[in-house]
């Protein structure tokens, strides 16, 4: 984590009064570090762009600019602009600073708005799926050459597969029960896990420009709780819908979250799985055929896969990517995705009914 000296001097590179003014850390993102700047000027994000995640981090803050610009003053379903935060420039008009150590930093306005890291109720997963449908709407007709790849590989199962089977082979023989529980999952179920990788090979799946990372905590909420915007475009770029959709019902449909409940009460919850594409599925204006749709389940069947994939690579590569607050936190992570794809697997046949019966 940033610390406040070094984030002063990064904040005086956009404010007059960056090197006294109030500067406390924000959120609980596991990769940047986000620190909030109460200026006298204005309060803006101040963020730390996490290079040993993001390796051109000039994507990144490129990336944002383009999409935010795409976005502004765009109507979504509601007749309301889309929300989101914008670019804060340096004194100089820069969209960055590089500090001493070589480290970027970018300005975000900050949005004074309701964010949740679990639901509370359908209506919230309703206005979720609505307003994912939303910005997949706004950025469908934006030409995806014209945004980098922030991160190469992201989504990509194969690679993440190939990333774990180089670990040496000690590193995959642990012998706890947590691990060997990992260990058969990812035999298990790799071969399944790869249909929807195959499906958009095939064409079937284009590609547009997505979100990257539409979890819970990244849905902007009015003061009247309905669901008007998006923060967080660290990971936009092409890819498909299904991505999105995956790894939005598999944030939101696990209540348990991703650590510190039993693994044990780990299951996949339909009620809100239907009231989120109910909410997708509301808008006139429809993305998917019934042949895209059919899509779904293998998408939050992969994302969950591929994330428990993921967790347990960084834990046994010493947890380089995703940030822990006690040693075997990945581990934990990874076996509730795999947990979570267990039930998910069990409730195909419904979820598939259900994606075919809505968007109709």
């Amino acid at each position: 984590m940033a610390s406040v000296s070094e984030g002063r001097r990064a904040a005086a590179a956009f404010c007059s009064d960056g090197a006294t003014c109030p500067i406390s850390s924000l959120g609980c993102g596991n990769i940047n570090d986000t620190l909030l700047v109460q200026s006298a000027e204005a309060s803006f994000v101040l963020q730390r762009i996490n290079s040993q995640v993001f390796p051109q981090p000039l994507r990144v803050i490129d990336n944002f600019a383009k999409v935010t610009r795409h976005l502004t003053g765009r109507p979504v379903h509601t007749g309301k602009p889309f929300r989101t935060a914008l670019p804060v420039p340096t004194l100089t008009g820069a969209l960055f600073f590089i500090d001493a150590q070589g480290e970027y930093w970018r300005g975000q306005t900050y949005l004074r708005h309701t964010s949740c890291s679990t639901l509370t109720s359908l209506d919230q997963a309703f206005q979720i799926g609505r307003i994912l449908a939303g910005f997949h709407n706004l950025v469908a007709d934006l030409d995806v050459q014209c945004l980098a790849d922030p991160l190469p590989g992201f989504h990509n199962l194969p690679q993440y597969l190939q990333e774990f089977d180089r670990l040496p082979t000690k590193k995959q023989t642990e012998t706890d029960a947590v691990s060997r529980y990992c260990f058969q999952a990812i035999q298990q179920g790799r071969q399944r896990a790869m249909i929807l990788e195959e499906a958009k090979n095939s064409g079937l799946l284009p590609l547009q420009a997505i979100h990257g990372d539409p979890k819970i905590d990244n849905f902007l909420f009015d003061n009247q709780g309905l669901a008007d915007g998006m923060l967080d475009f660290d990971t936009v770029g092409a890819g498909i819908v299904h991505y999105d959709l995956g790894d939005c019902l598999r944030s939101c449909c696990n209540r348990a979250g991703e650590s510190g409940a039993d693994c044990l009460e780990v299951f996949f919850d339909m009620q809100i799985c239907r009231a989120i594409l109910t909410g997708y599925f509301s808008l006139p204006q429809q993305l998917l055929s019934a042949g895209q749709r059919a899509s779904i389940f293998d998408a939050v069947l992969a994302i969950s896969f591929e994330l428990g994939v993921r967790f347990l690579t960084d834990h046994l590569r010493g947890n380089t990517y995703f940030k822990i607050r006690q040693d075997g936190e990945n581990l934990v992570r990874a076996e509730r995705q795999f947990r979570l794809v267990v039930d998910i697997v069990r409730r195909e046949e419904e979820i598939r009914l259900l994606t075919l019966s809505l968007g109709r």
